[in-house]
């Protein structure tokens, strides 16, 4: 689970920063080969190859590209829901790592973060574009009482979002999802700090810097 510190912490800022310039990876994802399958399924074993084949379809396969976006939101966040949830220190031995979405899917396993993030990406690789879509930061009130993250869809600019959650599977508006506690938004292109349950809060301008994206993206296009 993430920390919850003061929205202006530099590590609030790393983390703002690190999806501003992945954002512009969105559709690269969709060149992940079946050779590239392949090699990952014998690193990772027979899961992998399962996970990512399926992955590679949902991003190849022109009907889903063609599906309205409502039916886009429920297939991608019923597939990445299906990976089990495992803590950052017990999956990859050390706190806070960002997985990329190839790692989430061929690990078979990942925390809230990587969930938004398989969402975010796979959905802006579908089609879907960036300023519908917020990876948000919240505090789950109800069951862990603790940081969690999730990824907001707002279907026009004026709407109440709807949450796409690895707690809570179903998709839901905002307002139902009293269990949630907003604090900060951001997707490729801005950041936004929480002022109610349903809105697109307040802008704190670009995100133009450079944090700690780089080992994130170096990452992702060694595996592709």
């Amino acid at each position: 689970m993430v920390a919850l510190m003061h929205p202006f912490a530099p590590r609030w800022l790393r983390i703002v920063l690190l999806f501003v310039s992945l954002a512009a990876l969105a559709q690269e994802i969709i060149g992940i080969t079946p050779e590239q399958v392949a090699k990952l399924a014998a690193q990772f074993g027979p899961v992998a190859k399962t996970r990512l084949t399926g992955w590679r379809e949902i991003l190849t396969n022109p009907k889903y590209r063609k599906l309205p976006e409502e039916e886009k939101l429920r297939l991608v966040n019923d597939f990445m829901n299906l990976t089990q949830f495992i803590g950052d220190l017990k999956h990859w031995g050390k706190e806070d790592y960002w997985a990329t979405p190839i790692e989430f899917l061929s690990t078979d396993a990942g925390d809230c973060e990587d969930y938004s993030i398989a969402k975010y990406f796979t959905l802006r690789a579908l089609g879907v574009p960036d300023e519908k879509l917020r990876i948000t930061y919240v505090k789950e009130l109800v069951v862990y009482n603790e940081p969690h993250m999730v990824l907001a869809y707002f279907p026009t600019p004026d709407a109440e979002p709807v949450v796409l959650d690895n707690i809570n599977p179903t998709i839901r508006p905002a307002s139902q999802r009293t269990d949630l506690l907003p604090v900060y938004s951001f997707n490729g292109s801005g950041l936004w700090l929480a002022k109610e349950q349903t809105g697109r809060g307040q802008s704190v301008g670009g995100s133009d810097r450079i944090g700690h994206w780089r080992d994130l993206q170096a990452r992702l296009r060694s595996a592709m």
